[in-house]
C-alpha cells in the first residue's frame, strides 16, 4: 500500500473509533440494559426483553469492532486464528443488532394489528425463545468466516495481519455465501422492517379514520385528540427508525454491487475505493449504536429513570451528610 494509502487508513482507523465513541454508544447501551432489566419503564416483560437484547447486541457489537478489532489490531488481534476468531465475533454481532431489531419490529407490528395473536405471541417465553434462536441460527451462519481469513504478512518470522483469501472474491462456494451472508444482512432486515411498518401504518391510519368518525368530527374541526397524537408520533418513529438503517446501511450495500458487478477485488482497491468501502463499514458500525437510542431515549418514562439513575450518586451523599449530621 502506497504512503497516501496508510495515512488514508489510519485516518479512516480514526473516523471508525472516535465516530462511535462520540455519541456515547457504549455508555448509553450499558445504562439502558440495566434500566431496562429493572423492569421500571411501563413495558412489558416481553417488550423489555427484546430491548435488551437489542442494547446487548449493540455493545457487544461496539466491543468487537471498535474496541477489540480496531485499537487491539496492530497487538494481539492481528495474529491468526485470534483474528478469525475475531471477525466471526463481530460478524455475528452485527447480524444479533440487525435481527433483534426485526423482532423488535415484530412484536410491536402483533401489539398493534393483531390482538388475538398478542396474548399468546407477546409473551416472555417467547421472547426468550425468539432471542435464543436467532442467537444460535446467527452464531451458526458466521462460523465460516472463521475460515474465509488467512495471514498475508510475515513480520520478524512472525504471522500478522489476516484478510479474506483471495479465493473469497472468485471461488463459486466463497462467492455465494458473501451473497448468502448480505443478503441476510442487511437485505432481509431491510425489507421486513419496511413492510411490517407499511404494515402497521396502514393499521394505524385505519384506526384513525374510524376514531375520527366515531368521535364526529369534520375537516373543519381542530379538536386535540391525544390517542391520534401518540399514533402520529408512532408513524414518525417508525420512518425514523427504517430511514436511518437505510441511510447508514447504504453505502456497505453499494460497495458491495460494485464489486460483485464489476468483478473488482476488494483487496484491489485504489485510494478512492478503498475510502468508499471503509466509510460503508464506518457507517454500519454506527448503525449498531442507535437502535436503542431511537426506542428507548424517546420513550418518557425511560428518560425519568436514566435521569433518577444519574440522580442517584448526588442524592446518596446528600442523605448520608445529613443522616450524619443529624
Amino acid at each position: 500500500m502506497t504512503m497516501s494509502g496508510c495515512c488514508l487508513t489510519n485516518l479512516w482507523l480514526v473516523l471508525d473509533y472516535v465516530l462511535p465513541t462520540l455519541t456515547q454508544a457504549p455508555r448509553f447501551n450499558l445504562l439502558a440494559i440495566v434500566i431496562l432489566s429493572r423492569g421500571k419503564c411501563g413495558l412489558s416483560t416481553c417488550t423489555s426483553r427484546y430491548l435488551v437484547a437489542m442494547a446487548t447486541a449493540d455493545l457487544l457489537s461496539i466491543v468487537t469492532q471498535v474496541i477489540l478489532f480496531r485499537i487491539c489490531y496492530n497487538y494481539l488481534l492481528s495474529i491468526p486464528p485470534v483474528c478469525s476468531v475475531d471477525i466471526v465475533l463481530l460478524r455475528a454481532a452485527t447480524d444479533f443488532s440487525v435481527w433483534f431489531t426485526v423482532t423488535f419490529t415484530l412484536d410491536r407490528v402483533v401489539v398493534i394489528c393483531c390482538q388475538k395473536l398478542k396474548t399468546k405471541y407477546c409473551t416472555k417465553r417467547t421472547a426468550a425463545v425468539v432471542v435464543a434462536s436467532t442467537c444460535i441460527v446467527l452464531c451458526l451462519k458466521n462460523v465460516p468466516f472463521y475460515f474465509a481469513y488467512e495471514a498475508v504478512e510475515i513480520i520478524d518470522n512472525a504471522v500478522w495481519f489476516c484478510y479474506p483469501i483471495p479465493t473469497y472474491y472468485t471461488q463459486p462456494g466463497w462467492v455465494g455465501f458473501d451473497w448468502f451472508d448480505t443478503v441476510l444482512t442487511p437485505f432481509l432486515p431491510f425489507t421486513y422492517i419496511v413492510l411490517l411498518n407499511i404494515l402497521t401504518v396502514r393499521h394505524i391510519l385505519v384506526a384513525s379514520r374510524v376514531r375520527k368518525g366515531l368521535r364526529g368530527q369534520s375537516k373543519g374541526e381542530n379538536r386535540s385528540d391525544p390517542e391520534m397524537q401518540s399514533r402520529k408520533k408512532s408513524v414518525i418513529l417508525l420512518f425514523t427508525i427504517s430511514g436511518s438503517f437505510i441511510l447508514l446501511w447504504l453505502v456497505y450495500v453499494i460497495e458491495f454491487l460494485y464489486y460483485n458487478m464489476t468483478g473488482t477485488n476488494p483487496r484491489d482497491y485504489n485510494n478512492s475505493e478503498y475510502i468508499f468501502k471503509h466509510v460503508g463499514w464506518m457507517l454500519r458500525n454506527l448503525s449498531c449504536c442507535t437502535n436503542t437510542f431511537i426506542y428507548g431515549a424517546t420513550q418518557s418514562k425511560f428518560r425519568e429513570q436514566v435521569t433518577s439513575m444519574l440522580k442517584y450518586p448526588v442524592t446518596s451523599i446528600i442523605q448520608l451528610i445529613n443522616k450524619q449530621n443529624n
